[in-house]
């Protein structure tokens, strides 16, 4: 999707000195795609430190076990 946006000169030597890119669409598109991913792992850092998401590792734990008793 194609979108208009109003950026200053300034700002938009920074876009393309902070994402790498020569053109300023590009520069743009990139740091909007950092700045997405930068809020998702946000969100779901937030939900795991609130206790609302957990990981089990079923295969792992039974792996971690054996080990631990073939060790003593």
């Amino acid at each position: 999707m194609k979108v208009t946006v109003d950026v200053s000169a300034n700002d938009l030597k920074d876009i393309l000195r902070f994402s790498g890119e020569k053109k300023g669409g590009a520069g743009i598109s990139k740091l909007v795609r950092a700045g997405l991913m930068l809020g998702r792992r946000r969100e779901l850092s937030d939900e795991v430190l609130a206790g609302r998401f957990r990981v089990c590792f079923p295969d792992w734990e039974s792996s971690r076990r054996r080990e631990r008793e073939g060790s003593r």
